[in-house]
């Protein structure tokens, strides 16, 4: 055995020395980290935060009268595109035909002329007097062969021998000959254009001078006398209306609240409008207030029927998630997920929980709501 051999010993003893003094150590601070660790919990425990205070509003269940909303736009009920009736060249243009200009029904708007129409009035005077001339003469010719039968004491063979054919013809020529009168009237008459219904002028097409064929484009002519609204309704609110609705009266409001009149429900349901699977309601507007102008979208307040076992609340209790908050007798609370009835001016009326109110119902809910989380009520204000 050499020498280096003989001292190998001592070295490795002072390795295993320091070994068995690291993990002294290393068990020390394990030992160390697990009663600090025991200290703060029991320090927690003994400090509970206190509780959250909530606004509460308390309600209770009762009944409610539906009242459903919807914006749409007020439309008159005539709108007409006016276009010529005749043929000929614009002699007028009146003041009232000027776009923007408010005119009443029979208002003078153009004036075309009319001297072929004249001349087709007096023709068709013309042929009217002479199949009248002709019926005379068939009448007559009737009235001496009757005469001559009878003086004969013989009965006619047919109707060819009392002239009645001819008679039937001249009956029609004169009929005829009078229904052309009327059209060459009617024609002479469509070369004064003159405002079929009260409104505006929007658009005026047509200048003097202008030669016009039948159907050519005068002006734009709107109402200012009769509206009507066409209100598009979810199947849900249809069902919240009282039924029927034809002849029902319903709430005409500004954009910015104002009350602006009432109108007539004309009629409702029956079908779905194809592109938004609506239900169309039809209102008329007569006599509108002032204000009321036409082209713009006002809110629409129908009359629902009574629902009961419902609780009406402030918008601000039902969460972006649809949630309310509920806090039962041990201030613990509740999530509940309620079906939302209507809306109307800021609340929302939901079908009451199961349970036996009344109820609290936390105002302005938090985000960091837990079910089953502590909390310290207090009446909400206001």
């Amino acid at each position: 055995m050499t020498d280096a051999t003989k001292e190998n010993p001592a070295p490795r003893r002072r390795q295993w020395l320091w070994l068995v003094l690291s993990v002294a150590v290393l068990a020390a601070v394990v030992l160390l980290l697990f009663e600090t660790e025991d200290t703060a919990d029991v320090e927690a425990a003994a400090a509970p935060p206190p509780a959250p205070q909530v606004s509460v509003l308390t309600a209770a269940a009762g009944p409610a009268r539906a009242v459903v909303s919807v914006f749409a736009e007020l439309r008159p009920r005539w709108d007409a595109e006016l276009r010529s009736a005749v043929s000929g060249r614009i002699l007028m243009v009146h003041d009232g035909a000027l776009a923007g200009t408010r005119v009443t029904k029979g208002t003078p708007l153009f004036s075309i002329e009319k001297a072929r129409y004249e001349t087709a009035v007096a023709a068709a005077e013309l042929t009217l007097e002479q199949a009248r001339l002709t019926l005379l003469q068939a009448r007559n010719k009737v009235t001496v062969a009757e005469r001559q039968f009878a003086r004969d004491g013989a009965s006619p063979p047919n109707d060819l021998a009392l002239h009645l054919p001819q008679l039937r013809i001249a009956e029609h020529n004169v009929a005829s000959a009078e229904a052309q009168l009327q059209a060459a009237l009617q024609e002479l008459e469509d070369t004064a254009v003159t405002a079929p219904f009260s409104g505006f002028v929007t658009r005026r097409l047509a200048s003097l001078g202008q030669t016009v064929s039948a159907g050519d484009p005068l002006l734009q002519l709107s109402d200012d006398h009769q509206f009507e609204i066409t209100a598009q309704l979810s199947q849900e609110d249809w069902k919240l209306l009282e039924q029927p609705l034809s002849g029902q009266m319903a709430d005409l409001f500004h954009r910015d609240g104002r009350l602006l009149g009432q109108a007539r429900i004309r009629q409702g349901g029956g079908f779905l409008d194809p592109k938004t699977r609506q239900v169309r309601i039809f209102l008329d507007v007569a006599n509108p207030q002032d204000g009321v102008l036409a082209g713009d979208f006002l809110r629409v307040a129908f009359r629902g029927r009574v629902l009961s076992g419902t609780l009406t609340l402030p918008e601000s209790t039902l969460t972006r998630a649809g949630h309310v908050w509920l806090v039962d007798g041990d201030s613990l609370l509740q999530r509940i997920t309620p079906k939302v009835l209507l809306r109307h001016k800021g609340t929302i009326t939901i079908a009451a929980p199961v349970d036996t109110g009344p109820w609290r119902v936390a105002k302005t809910p938090l985000a960091s709501f837990l079910p089953g989380q502590r909390v310290s009520p207090k009446p909400a204000e206001g």
